[in-house]
């Protein structure tokens, strides 16, 4: 009897060991963040691409073209209620984030209906909404992040970083946000 257990013991390690190996590991990793502002919870998923050494906008993310920031799944943003993002009106629910690069001028910021997709290609005629994004120079974030560097009682800013270009746009929450 203990030479089956320990010959099935080691069935499972091999099997296991080989199971394993055969995972890729993803060389941008997955990342999560969620902020509460009011009564609103904003949930962002994504893969966390990294710049390795590469010029970012215009060689390796082309200006003037839909972009999803991250990697692999489209990066998601859902809101638990409504809330004004950048200023414009949305219905709660869950949306994938896309972005026009430009090499002068405001970018695009876009949020998408086809939530769960692909990051390539972008789902044309789906848009929730659409608005304009001045990028910042900011230091540089090797990983792209998602995060929130101002959180008020009914309002927050959302940035977006990678390499030194910064995009923020404002959110504003409550039980009707105006």
């Amino acid at each position: 009897m203990a030479v089956k257990t320990a010959f099935l013991a080691a069935c499972l390690a091999v099997g296991a060991t080989r199971w394993v190996s055969a995972q890729a590991v993803r060389k941008s990793q997955h990342g999560s963040v969620t902020q509460r502002v009011a009564n609103t919870d904003v949930t962002i998923v994504y893969n966390r691409p990294v710049a390795r050494g590469r010029e970012l906008f215009g060689p390796t993310v082309p200006y003037g073209r839909e972009w999803d920031p991250g990697a692999d799944e489209a990066t998601t943003i859902a809101f638990s209620t409504d809330v004004l993002f950048g200023g414009v009106r949305l219905p709660a629910g869950k949306y994938s984030v896309w972005v026009v690069p430009m090499e002068r001028g405001p970018w695009t910021f876009i949020l998408s209906t086809a939530a769960d997709v692909f990051h390539t290609p972008y789902p044309g005629g789906k848009d929730a909404l659409r608005i304009p994004a001045t990028p910042q120079r900011g230091p540089h974030m090797e990983t792209l992040a998602f995060y929130f560097p101002v959180v008020d009682a009914d309002s927050a800013v959302l940035s977006l970083h990678w390499g030194t270009t910064v995009l923020s746009i404002p959110i504003k929450a409550g039980s009707a946000p105006h």
